[in-house]
């Protein structure tokens, strides 16, 4: 497909009828195995970007970032979106820039977050936010395919868990032309709702949060249109890869190539 043609069928999959999971690849590897699996549709994390490079989330620059996801572009026939962070600086026009060159790289999406990256003031002010997420708008429609941009806030991550201040916030990007929303970290079912409820265009919930992620039936009946995986994908194989180290540096056994999986079952979903 050309990637005007994957922006095409990402958009339409937000369109139902049903929610739609969006998991989040690594590397190449991973990409090829989760389009193996009949995903439709893939996104980065930036943890699990950060994670690649050894680095914690949030240290990673603009030019890596792009450099990972144009990783994953080439990995797949999939559409593949991106989880760009503050779009790497606090002006609007710096959020622009990273949208404009995300298509650069093969990407049909990508979000701006609130969250400053600063502890002393983790969030933009109302005002800043809005208008970073209006600058992103405006650079992505001037591409020459439907790039979808999701406008998220932070508020339950960053130390506000203010229901009404998220929906507030989510509904001024939407009305600042954001494709799809997002607020992470939301506490319950309840607040799904709430937010889903207030909101005419699509929201994403992101499953990963120990105690705060519910089946796809539940977020579907809330009104939740697509499921993010975020790093948890990531988690669970390095989860793994330290048991099984573990287990050779202090028992001495390999038991864990019981619960792998061959390498030529692995290669099934590699390219030639």
């Amino acid at each position: 497909m050309t990637q005007k043609e994957k922006a095409e069928r990402f958009r339409a999959l937000h369109q139902g009828p049903r929610a739609f999971v969006i998991p989040n690849p690594w590397d190449g590897g991973s990409a090829r195995t989760l389009e193996g699996l009949g995903y439709q549709a893939l996104a980065t994390s930036s943890g699990a970007c950060a994670g690649t490079f050894g680095r914690r989330d949030g240290r990673v620059t603009r030019d890596e970032a792009l450099a990972h996801a144009k990783l994953i572009c080439e990995a797949t026939d999939l559409p593949v979106v991106a989880d760009l962070e503050k779009g790497f600086g606090d002006a609007p026009a710096d959020a622009a820039e990273t949208i404009r060159l995300a298509a650069g790289v093969g990407l049909v999406g990508g979000s701006i977050e609130d969250a400053t990256g600063n502890k002393d003031k983790p969030l933009f002010d109302f005002n800043q936010a809005v208008e970073r997420v209006a600058a992103a708008v405006e650079a992505a429609r001037k591409h020459p395919f439907p790039f979808t941009l999701t406008a998220r806030t932070e508020n339950f991550l960053r130390g506000n868990p203010d229901l009404d201040d998220t929906i507030k916030r989510l509904q001024a990007f939407e009305k600042a032309g954001a494709d799809v929303l997002f607020s992470p970290g939301l506490p319950d079912l309840a607040s799904v709702k709430a937010v889903c409820s207030a909101l005419k265009k699509p929201f994403n919930f992101m499953v990963g949060i120990r105690g705060k992620s519910f089946s796809v039936a539940e977020l579907e009946a809330a009104g939740v249109r697509r499921i993010s995986l975020a790093t948890s994908l990531y988690r669970a194989a390095m989860s793994n890869m330290i048991a099984a180290a573990t287990e050779v540096k202090e028992q001495g056994s390999f038991g864990y190539l019981d619960r792998s999986v061959t390498t030529p079952d692995f290669y099934t979903y590699l390219k030639g």
